[in-house]
């Protein structure tokens, strides 16, 4: 199945979560879309596990055969499953981009790693899905930095997570360290996706 290219606001309302996380999906009909979109049942154990695991993946923008991918490196690593797994997720390049303030949204932040404008540790590295290590830093190129999107993204800029550190002067940010459970997706319960996967 290949990545979701459709409506991301349709989907947020389908799944009654913002995969945005601006909320602004939700704020004007809070239900989900369609004729009978304010009129759907009670979801069973199965749905909700597929609801909670399609939230995460349509958050990150990912494919199934992607998320599944990563889903399974987690459990080798020590510690929980769930925490794990939304942990390399989080440490995927075109996240970090985003989270540093570089792009206003993923998607966008997926289009700048693609079209070779991100480098890590000083390389050009066009492969979204690349995992980040703590410590490695993550630059604009040179011949990039005064893109109109770049610009815009870093004037609407509000926080950034403590996980990373950017330096506007230098154009260049760092992956810190690994976040801790409850600095992202705290709406989140990872353990249902696990319960998705292990049935």
């Amino acid at each position: 199945m290949s990545r979701y290219t459709g409506s991301s606001w349709k989907v947020s309302r389908r799944l009654g979560y913002s995969i945005s996380e601006t909320g602004k999906e939700l704020q004007k009909r809070s239900y989900a879309p369609g004729q009978h979109g304010q009129r759907r049942g009670k979801l069973t154990e199965y749905g909700t596990q597929l609801h909670e695991k399609q939230k995460v993946r349509f958050t990150y923008g990912m494919s199934e055969k992607q998320f599944k991918k990563v889903f399974a490196l987690a459990e080798k690593m020590p510690g929980k499953h769930g925490d794990n797994f939304l942990k390399l997720l989080e440490s995927r390049l075109d996240n970090l981009v985003y989270r540093l303030g570089l792009a206003s949204t993923r998607p966008q932040a997926r289009q700048l790693v693609n079209h070779g404008h991100i480098l890590v540790d000083g390389k050009k590295v066009d492969i979204p899905s690349y995992l980040v290590k703590p410590g490695q830093k993550i630059a604009v190129k040179e011949s990039s930095r005064s893109l109109k999107v770049i610009q815009e993204a870093l004037e609407s800029m509000v926080s950034r997570k403590e996980y990373v550190f950017f330096d506007e002067g230098a154009m260049e940010g760092t992956f810190v360290r690994y976040p801790e459970r409850d600095e992202f997706l705290s709406e989140i319960k990872e353990n249902l996706i696990v319960e998705f996967y292990n049935r």
